[in-house]
């Protein structure tokens, strides 16, 4: 099931979200990539942090439901796929699972972490990062209510923001082992500012919702206009309240024993 929000300019995506992939260093170095690994990148988007791994000796492989983005990624040389996680037919093809800032885009997250899970190697790991609950909070609020004074009805089932309980409920349903998780705030300044974030990160909402021209612009403005008092500090910069939740986990070895940790 692909998220109908989930559009995106791959031009904007590759300024104005810049930072999505400089903000990853954690969960990347946290997946502990070997040289010679097999590595499937879910969400790969541009393909900026697929690359980083495949640099790391890794033999990577993304998939991405843009196809606009999965274009760019493969300009870069990467061997990317276009297609809906959830519906991944890999089988025990790879040695870890990495996912950044996309698994929140995805609506069916047992269905995504059962073909994460079916993917890896017995004993192999995964390792993500994506919005977790709380993500955006101000931001979404905001929004809501503003599309609510148009007259517009904003989607109920747009992200997938979980608890830390929720997330460890849905990788032990897929079959993983060893699961844990954080959830950690991460306040993230907007080089580009409030307005540029919410026509590249909710431009494929506006779409869904119907939204152009002048009413989308007003939109924009006034959930800007509500936003200045929490996100915009003291020095005219502004912030996304960001929520992050990390995990890991093991696909069961295939002769019981303990996965590498």
């Amino acid at each position: 099931m692909t998220n109908p929000t989930s559009v995106w300019d791959p031009a904007r995506y590759g300024t104005t979200g810049a930072f999505v992939p400089g903000l990853a260093s954690a969960i990347v170095e946290s997946l502990g990539v070997q040289p010679g690994e097999r590595v499937l990148d879910v969400g790969c988007g541009d393909g900026v942090l697929t690359q980083q791994l495949a640099a790391m000796g890794a033999h990577v492989v993304g998939i991405d439901a843009s196809a606009a983005l999965a274009a760019v990624a493969r300009g870069r040389g990467l061997d990317v796929r276009v297609g809906d996680a959830a519906a991944m037919a890999f089988d025990a093809e790879f040695d870890a699972v990495f996912s950044n800032a996309a698994l929140h885009w995805m609506l069916d997250p047992d269905a995504v972490a059962a073909a994460m899970c079916r993917a890896l190697r017995p004993g192999g790991r995964l390792a993500v990062e994506f919005g977790g609950f709380g993500n955006i909070a101000a931001i979404r609020t905001a929004l809501r209510l503003v599309l609510a004074d148009h007259g517009v009805a904003h989607l109920t089932a747009d992200q997938f923001y979980p608890t830390v309980e929720g997330y460890l409920e849905v990788l032990g349903k897929a079959g993983f082992i060893e699961a844990h998780a954080v959830l950690v705030p991460r306040p993230t300044c907007l080089a580009d500012g409030m307005a540029a974030w919410l026509d590249t990160f909710r431009g494929g909402l506006f779409g869904a919702l119907g939204l152009a021209g002048q009413v989308r612009a007003r939109v924009v403005a006034e959930t800007v206009e509500a936003l200045a008092p929490a996100l915009r500090d003291d020095q005219g910069r502004w912030w996304a309240d960001y929520m992050r939740i990390r995990a890991w986990a093991v696909r069961p070895p295939a002769n019981g024993a303990s996965g590498r940790p």
